[in-house]
């Protein structure tokens, strides 16, 4: 199978920096988009940002300037630099990826999906 382990949580106050890394392994030929979600309390999660294997980037209007999805395709490892926090980013952030395990899965586009196990970021005001 395909793990996703996050790390870089924790507790910043506001104006401050945080810098999420998630790390794929297990069975893996090949790694299409990584992405960062995010889920505040009592709110849907949400995609914060996304990256292509191509390094093609995409934000969330609310972190748009202050966030940079950045990967390294040798090591399965996407990172989320987080700048100038807010209050309103404190959530539980989660890693996704799309996984292709095999040469067949890739040609025939039928991708794992797989997630972190989330990691608690707060911001403090």
């Amino acid at each position: 199978q395909v793990q996703l382990v996050e790390s870089g949580g924790g507790l910043v106050q506001t104006g401050g920096s945080l810098r999420l890394s998630c790390v794929a392994s297990g069975i893996i030929f090949k790694i299409n988009a990584m992405d960062w979600y995010r889920q505040a309390p009592g709110k849907q999660r949400e995609l914060v940002a996304a990256i292509t294997r191509a390094g093609i980037t995409n934000y969330a209007d609310s972190v748009k300037g202050r966030f940079t999805i950045s990967r390294d395709n040798a090591k399965n490892t996407v990172y989320l630099q987080m700048n100038s926090l807010k209050p309103e980013d404190t959530a539980v952030y989660y890693c996704n990826a799309e996984v292709f395990q095999s040469r067949t899965s890739y040609y025939t586009n039928n991708p794992l999906d797989a997630w972190g196990q989330g990691n608690l970021v707060t911001v403090s005001s």
